[in-house]
């Protein structure tokens, strides 16, 4: 099964990134996902259901550690394994 998470981490500063903001891409983006996109207000990441779900674990314990009062998150099915990124 393929999983894509959508997330976003609070409280927003539009000024400066969040040292919490900074953690969540950073375990993202380290974490082997496919289809990566980080930006200002929303991030998404695909991938295995089991790699998705340690990078969700792992975002939010660190996350919170390093401020966060709350993180957004959605979870959703988009295909299963033998599929190539994208395809639903």
């Amino acid at each position: 099964m393929r999983l894509k998470v959508e997330f976003t981490t609070e409280p927003f500063d539009l000024d400066e990134a969040p040292e919490h903001a900074v953690v969540a891409r950073e375990v993202v983006q380290r974490g082997g996902l496919d289809a990566v996109d980080v930006g200002p207000f929303g991030n998404t990441a695909e991938g295995a259901a089991d790699e998705v779900l340690a990078v969700v674990d792992e975002m939010l314990r660190r996350t919170l550690a390093a401020g966060a009062t709350r993180v957004s998150l959605q979870v959703n099915v988009v295909g299963s394994d033998d599929q190539e990124p994208g395809d639903a």
